[in-house]
Formats: C-alpha cells, sequence, structure tokens
C-alpha cells in the first residue's frame, strides 16, 4: 500500500514541476481528450511518444509513475473484459454465454491502452504539483462559476486535503496492517467470508485514525481563523510566464496532431 503514489509529490527541478498549475490542468484535459481522439497504430504510437516525452521533461523516475497503475488493476481487468465478452461481432471462441469477437478483442485492447495511459498522465500531473498548487490552480481555473454560486474554493480545498490524506492514509494502514499481523492476524488464506472478516481489525482502527486526524485539521484550521472566499490573498499568486505561454502552444499542437491522427490514422499504414 505504500507504494500507491496518488496524491504524492514528486520534488524535482524540471520543466513541468515549474509550469503554472492551470496549465497543467488544461494539459491533463487536453491528453485525455487526445487519447480518446486517436485511433490505429500510428494513433496510439503518437499517444505514446506524447506521453514519454512529457515523462523525461517531469524527470521523474519511470517506476513511480508505473505504480500509480496498481490500484486500478481490478478497473482495468473489469473495463477490458465486458469490452472483450460484450462486444458483438464475429466469434472467434465461446464458451457457453462467452463469446470473444474479433471485435471484442480491438475493442478490448483500444479501451485497455486508453485507461493505463489516462492514469499514468493524471499521475503525472499530482506527481509534479504540490497540493496548494493543485487548490490555487483549480480555485483560479473554475473562478468564473462563482457567478453561479458554486462553492469553488471549497470544492478545490476539500479536493487537496483529499489527495494530501491518501498517502498519509495507505501509510497509516500500512502500520496498521503490520501491527495486527504482528499479534496473529491472518489477511491472506481463508476463502472469501473470512478474509472479509479479518478486515475488521484493520478497518476499524483506520476509520478511527481518519475521523480523528480529520477533527484535528479541523480545529486547526479554525484556531487559526481560516476562512476561504474572495477576501482570502495567497502567498504565491499565479501568474502566467513565458514558459506557460510556450506551454499552450505546445498543447494547441498535440490536440491538432490528435485530430489529424483521427482522421488520417487508418490511411497512414
Amino acid at each position: 500500500m505504500t507504494e500507491i503514489t496518488l496524491g504524492q509529490f514528486y520534488p524535482a527541478d524540471s520543466i513541468l514541476h515549474k509550469l503554472d498549475p492551470r496549465v497543467k490542468f488544461i494539459g491533463t484535459f487536453v491528453y485525455i481528450v487526445s487519447l480518446f481522439l486517436v485511433k490505429g497504430l500510428v494513433g496510439y504510437i503518437y499517444a505514446i511518444a506524447v506521453l514519454l516525452t512529457f515523462m523525461a521533461l517531469s524527470k521523474v523516475p519511470g517506476k513511480i509513475i508505473l505504480k500509480s497503475l496498481k490500484p486500478v488493476w481490478f478497473i482495468l481487468i473489469i473495463t477490458v473484459g465486458f469490452n472483450l465478452f460484450l462486444t458483438q461481432g464475429e466469434v472467434i471462441w465461446q464458451l457457453g454465454f462467452l463469446k470473444v469477437t474479433e471485435a471484442g478483442i480491438r475493442s478490448a485492447i483500444k479501451m485497455g491502452i486508453r485507461l493505463l495511459f489516462l492514469v499514468m498522465g493524471c499521475s503525472l500531473m499530482t506527481l509534479t504539483t504540490t497540493p496548494n498548487q493543485l487548490t490555487d490552480g483549480m480555485e483560479r481555473l473554475f473562478g468564473p462559476l462563482k457567478k453561479i454560486h458554486v462553492p469553488v474554493h471549497e470544492v478545490a480545498m476539500m479536493m487537496s486535503i483529499a489527495l494530501r490524506f491518501i498517502p498519509i492514509l495507505m501509510e497509516e494502514t500500512d502500520k496498521i496492517r503490520k501491527a495486527q499481523i504482528a499479534r496473529g492476524a491472518d489477511f491472506e488464506n481463508g476463502n472469501f467470508m473470512k478474509r472479509v472478516k479479518a478486515m475488521i481489525p484493520l478497518l476499524v482502527p483506520l476509520f478511527v485514525s481518519a475521523f480523528r486526524r480529520a477533527n484535528d485539521l479541523a480545529l486547526a484550521m479554525e484556531a487559526r481563523c481560516y476562512h476561504g472566499g474572495d477576501d482570502r490573498t495567497q502567498m504565491k499568486p499565479l501568474v502566467y510566464a513565458r514558459r506557460d505561454y510556450i506551454a499552450f502552444v505546445v498543447l494547441l499542437l498535440i490536440l491538432a496532431g490528435a485530430i489529424l491522427m483521427r482522421i488520417f490514422g487508418d490511411s497512414i499504414l
């Protein structure tokens, strides 16, 4: 569980770390859109090249980014399974009501690749952006929604706190698990029901610890007279720099390339 990288920040001296968080939010959105635009072998090679380029620019070790895939393996298996067995087409293999079709295989491969790249791209954003930068960037980016009475600051703060507490709770879970194993708890053996019951000594102290941390955080914010809204100032106001405008141009080129891959992807090879 300590290998889960979601919500963790990896400090490094890279161009991605120095970019404005608003640029990284927009860049992540553009990359996700590009993933679902590309098609064909050349399109997926293009998506891989874009992702590898950003990974190299971030200076984040590849093994740390790959660790972000660990929590989504179950979702990946379900997604691939649904596309593999529920897509209509020419039947290649059949066992009872389960059918594997040629179209299902292609669909399963495409969705699996897109999901893997999506998770890695989103993890790259959180690994190169601190929680405070995420909060400020989200608040500034969605600031116009305040005109329709959307609590932008509160939503951004909640998401930032959630991301910040994920690695803390994972570390706490690992400590409680090792402590329970030292006391004789068995989380690996037995049937499904026994393994579910064995999780109770793990979940109860974890929830107690989470509520205690939340209460301590609320008391600390109240003691410091914390309040959000328009009157709140920032220690480091977000200002676009020259590199941010260059990044916007690069994002437009990436999106244009994805659109071209969508139109001409099947005819290139």
